[in-house]
């Protein structure tokens, strides 16, 4: 199995026929951003993404890059950093509105998904939540909308999306969460006791 981490400035890796071919799988992370009424933040990604453009997920999702603060394992610090500097690459939220030490690491999946025949991804992802009220600017270049929801409207935008309406589709990632993790993990998020959740040890195979 075959590690990238150089996929930041090569799209090689989001090819299928190379994923397929080598078996390439590049780490990943994908944060859930919570404000303090515990709405999710979601984005809608451009239309000039190279995979999945124009599909609504979780609030910000990308790679490690290749340097030495962002391949810190200790407590996945180098995730963390990372998922500071993307929020504000594509959401324009500042560093001190989301502190490293915020970030709760929950968990890890492994899964494969092809946006549209020709690019895919392939990734070990690292879940991550905080709860933050913040400032947004997104980057048009990244985000083309942004929305808060709460439980019942996220369960509403699923419903959309399975029935095809709108044109609303959700990013395949996006979705192993919620049909596996999410709405659990979001209870404990509004009890406070969202440590009780972490499991770190376990690679859920998706």
């Amino acid at each position: 199995m075959v590690y990238n981490y150089q996929l930041f400035y090569s799209c090689s890796g989001h090819l299928m026929e190379k994923i397929e071919a080598e078996n390439l799988l590049h780490r990943a992370f994908s944060v859930f951003l919570f404000n303090s009424k515990y709405e999710l933040l979601l984005q809608q990604r451009s239309a000039t993404k190279v995979t999945f453009p124009l599909v609504w997920t979780n609030t910000c999702c990308s790679h490690p890059l290749y340097r030495d603060s962002e391949l810190i394992q200790e407590n996945y610090l180098g995730v963390r950093n990372a998922a500071q500097r993307k929020l504000d690459d594509e959401l324009g939220i500042p560093a001190e509105d989301v502190p490293v030490d915020e970030f709760t690491p929950l968990g890890r999946m492994l899964y494969k998904a092809p946006s549209d025949g020709k690019w895919g991804e392939h990734e070990l992802d690292y879940l991550l939540f905080i709860v933050r009220d913040v400032k947004v600017s997104p980057n048009p270049d990244e985000v083309a909308d942004i929305k808060y929801v709460n439980q019942e409207e996220l369960k509403e935008l699923l419903r959309k999306a399975d029935a095809g309406e709108e044109g609303l589709k959700l990013s395949p990632w996006f979705r192993l969460v919620v049909d596996n993790f999410l709405f659990k993990w979001w209870d404990h998020v509004e009890k406070g006791t969202l440590e009780s959740a972490v499991d770190m040890k376990t690679i859920h195979k998706l």
